[in-house]
C-alpha cells in the first residue's frame, strides 16, 4: 500500500480539522468531560470505566497529534483511526440503548442520530488521509498481477 498518497488541499484541511477535533476530544476524556465519557462505556468492557476513558483519551490525543504532524504512513494512520472509531462505536450504541444523557444527547432521537455520525467519522478519517485512494490502488495492483 502506498502509505503517503498525494492528497488535495481540501483533504489536508479536513485532516487537520479532524486532528484538532481528536486532540480536543482526547483532552475532554482526561479532564472536563470525563464523567460523560464514562457513562458511554459499555458494561462488557473488562476495564474500569475511568481507566477505559483515560486510555481512550490518550489514544485520541495520539491519533489527533499524528494527523496534525505525521507526514509518513498517513494512509496507515487513516486506517488506524477508522478502526478506532469502529472500536468505540459500542459506546454510542450503549448510550442509545440505555437512554443515557450525555453530551447534550438527552432524547432518544438525538442519541439515535448520533449513531450515524460514527460512519461519517470513519469515512472522514479514510478520505482525509488518502487511505481510501491507497486501498483502491492496492486493489488495482493486485488485480493487475
Amino acid at each position: 500500500m502506498q502509505h503517503h498518497p498525494k492528497t488535495t488541499a481540501l483533504q489536508d484541511i479536513a485532516r487537520v480539522t479532524l486532528g484538532t477535533f481528536m486532540v480536543a476530544a482526547g483532552t475532554g476524556h482526561l479532564t472536563f468531560q470525563r464523567r460523560e465519557f464514562q457513562a458511554q462505556v459499555p458494561d462488557f468492557v473488562p476495564l474500569d470505566k475511568d481507566t477505559t476513558v483515560l486510555l481512550s483519551g490518550v489514544v485520541e490525543i495520539g491519533l489527533g497529534a499524528a494527523l496534525l504532524l505525521w507526514r509518513r504512513e498517513r494512509a496507515v494512520l487513516g486506517l488506524a483511526l477508522g478502526a478506532f472509531y469502529v472500536a468505540v462505536f459500542p459506546g454510542n450504541v450503549h448510550q442509545y440503548t440505555h437512554q443515557i444523557s450525555a453530551f447534550g444527547l438527552d432524547t432518544d432521537e438525538k442519541r439515535f442520530a448520533r449513531l450515524f455520525v460514527q460512519p461519517l467519522l470513519v469515512a472522514w478519517a479514510l478520505w482525509s488521509t488518502g487511505a481510501l485512494k491507497a486501498l483502491r490502488n492496492r486493489r488495482k495492483s493486485r488485480k493487475a498481477k
